[in-house]
């Protein structure tokens, strides 16, 4: 079988899926939408209209671009398997791992490609080479997957608070406090860009700048990529951890690790790869040596391909629409929301109204209720919201691309109604 072009997959400029369903008219066939009209962009995803969705951040809907290349995969691989997958399955895989370095600010050869952000924690902290002595601090906002993944390495952690309270938090604070925990012991600080907790946004430039030269700094980013328009560059970390199905709007079941030379040193491959100097040394009866780059920290064995191969894809997308303009819309419809919030008698916000210490995501509480029973109540008005899973529990909302003012405005009514 024929290799599968770019040009095939990517049409009208990297933004539109080709044709390639056996017999079939796609989606893509269609003109392409005008990037620049909102209206436009919406018009790329296939959600239920019937409701308000708020919750890109859970798992996100595919747009039009996305859904045709995992279709057009997808028909290949049923159609030929073998052939589609030993053909041009490896020139996909590295496609993939290309789009995800550029977007990342970085060389494709540090970016290893993965399931989610709990695989890339997990691949990045459980098998870290640190001494007896050497400690990472993280925080007590993190997600589980961070702290189980620090857990099960077996290394000496240590857990700070940056804010007490999340509604008066401020970057002063929460650099000096980051600063005053790091000791001579201390070699990684592990944080979160967006705190899905309370949805506050870290300052971590201005982190990374203050601490000592040796501490590397790492991060889950998962809800300010895609939503923030910063690089792993600008953010100063060394590394950066994302699924890529979140405010990225990419395929389910996809993600991405980033971790420079330093940070590479210290990591051990978890689970065997599939990249050729890999395999090949195991071939020869021999080991890898050097540094592992990202290829040899990508999981090997089969994986959803159709979706990772589509990655492409989603950042073209995203790149179309501008990710400055993807920021500045997320911050307007968040700040929007926030700032009708704040006017509820009974309704408490916990996100700080700063666009500066916060980015998509915005929790809140409603007179004392249940969080559950508020999104249940939200859900029978057809406004589709989440709970924050931690043991402080608040309502959380998150506008995105998909969303508009008026619907944020709704959402408010509904809130203001209970």
């Amino acid at each position: 079988m024929a290799e599968l072009s770019r040009r095939d997959l990517v049409a009208r400029a990297g933004l539109t899926a080709g044709a390639l369903a056996l017999g079939t008219r796609p989606e893509s066939a269609q003109a392409a939408p005008d990037l620049r009209d909102w209206r436009s962009v919406r018009s790329q995803f296939a959600l239920d209209r019937s409701r308000i969705h708020l919750t890109s951040f859970l798992l996100a809907t595919h747009p039009r671009p996305v859904r045709d290349a995992i279709a057009a995969h997808r028909t290949r691989l049923d159609a030929n398997p073998v052939e589609y997958l030993h053909g041009p399955g490896d020139s996909l895989s590295a496609a993939a791992r290309d789009a995800a370095g550029r977007f990342l600010g970085a060389p494709a050869s540090e970016v290893a490609l993965t399931d989610s952000t709990t695989m890339g924690l997990g691949l990045l902290y459980t098998r870290l080479a640190l001494g007896p002595d050497d400690e990472v601090v993280t925080t007590e906002h993190d997600f589980y997957a961070t702290h189980e993944s620090l857990r099960l390495s077996g290394v000496r952690v240590r857990r700070i608070r940056l804010y007490d309270d999340a509604r008066r938090a401020s970057e002063d604070e929460i650099v000096s406090r980051v600063l005053r925990a790091v000791t001579g012991r201390t070699r990684v600080v592990a944080l979160t860009w967006v705190h899905s907790s309370t949805g506050v946004r870290l300052p971590l430039r201005e982190i990374a700048q203050v601490l000592p030269e040796r501490v590397l700094v790492s991060v889950d980013g998962v809800h300010g990529f895609g939503a923030r328009a910063e690089t792993v560059r600008d953010l100063g970390c060394d590394a950066f951890i994302s699924g890529c199905h979140k405010w990225l709007y990419g395929p389910r079941g996809t993600g991405v690790l980033w971790a420079n030379e330093r940070v590479r040193e210290l990591m051990r491959p978890t689970i065997p790869s599939f990249d050729g100097s890999s395999y090949g040394a195991w071939v020869a009866g021999g080991e890898p040596s050097g540094v592992a780059d990202g290829p040899t920290l990508t999981p090997g064995g089969f994986h959803s391909f159709e979706h990772r191969w589509a990655l492409p894809e989603a950042f073209a997308f995203h790149q179309g629409i501008g990710r400055e303009r993807v920021e500045a819309r997320i911050r307007g419809l968040a700040s929007r929301l926030k700032a009708q919030l704040a006017e509820i008698r009974g309704v408490r916000l916990r996100t700080p109204q700063s666009p500066g210490l916060s980015a998509g995501l915005v929790c809140f509480e409603v007179g004392g209720r249940d969080p559950s029973e508020v999104v249940a109540r939200l859900a029978s008005r057809r406004i589709v919201a989440s709970v924050t899973p931690y043991a402080t529990r608040y309502v959380r909302l998150g506008p995105g691309i998909v969303n508009a003012p008026e619907q944020v405005d709704a959402a408010v009514r509904a809130i203001a109604a209970l």
